[in-house]
């Protein structure tokens, strides 16, 4: 089997060994926050980065548009001026946390993205918007890292490719998405 075939081949693996019915558990979650007027924040690092912030293209126009409810979301990640500030005068791991602290209500909903579940700013992130009450998603691969045990809910992908993982992770935000723009869910 040629490299390509053989990626894909475990592409196909690694989606299998998702818990789908976790990826029914953030749709309902995702409508709650949405029909209560709250805010859901995204972010990761890296390719988990460009990840979450796709997904706020996806839930900003495309489950949104001409929609009666409109997904109210921001991705952490995207203003690059806002990161590289904390990142360069305080420091790398405050670089989220710091931003969410001005925008983050209780009950709104915060979604992190790392395939090793390790980030250390995307942790203490989600450790804050615990303690204020916020409900928190992981999306993680591998054993899932700190973060899956810390998340309210996680949504991992077991595989030890960081490729695949963030395959699969693109994935799940789609279907995430697309549940919205093909069935309209209230």
């Amino acid at each position: 089997m040629n490299y390509v075939a053989n990626y894909l081949a475990k592409v196909k693996e690694a989606i299998d060994l998702v818990d789908a019915s976790k990826i029914e558990t953030l749709i309902s979650w995702l409508s709650e926050t949405r029909a209560a007027n709250q805010t859901i924040f995204t972010m990761g690092n890296g390719g988990s980065s460009s990840t979450a912030s796709h997904w706020v293209n996806d839930l900003v126009k495309g489950a949104s548009y001409e929609k009666a409810e409109r997904f109210k979301v921001m991705c952490l990640n995207d203003s690059v001026s806002t990161l590289t500030a904390y990142s360069n005068d305080v420091d790398y791991d405050q670089a989220l946390v710091e931003p969410l602290k001005n925008f983050l209500e209780p009950k709104d909903l915060v979604i992190a993205i790392s395939g090793s579940g390790n980030s250390n700013n995307v942790i203490k992130a989600v450790e804050y918007a615990k303690s204020i009450g916020a409900r928190t998603v992981g999306l993680t691969g591998r054993d899932g890292g700190k973060l899956g045990s810390l998340a309210d809910l996680e949504i991992r992908v077991p595989e030890p490719n960081m490729g695949r993982i963030e395959d699969v992770h693109m994935m799940i935000t789609h279907a995430v998405s697309w549940s919205f723009i093909e069935n309209e869910r209230s």
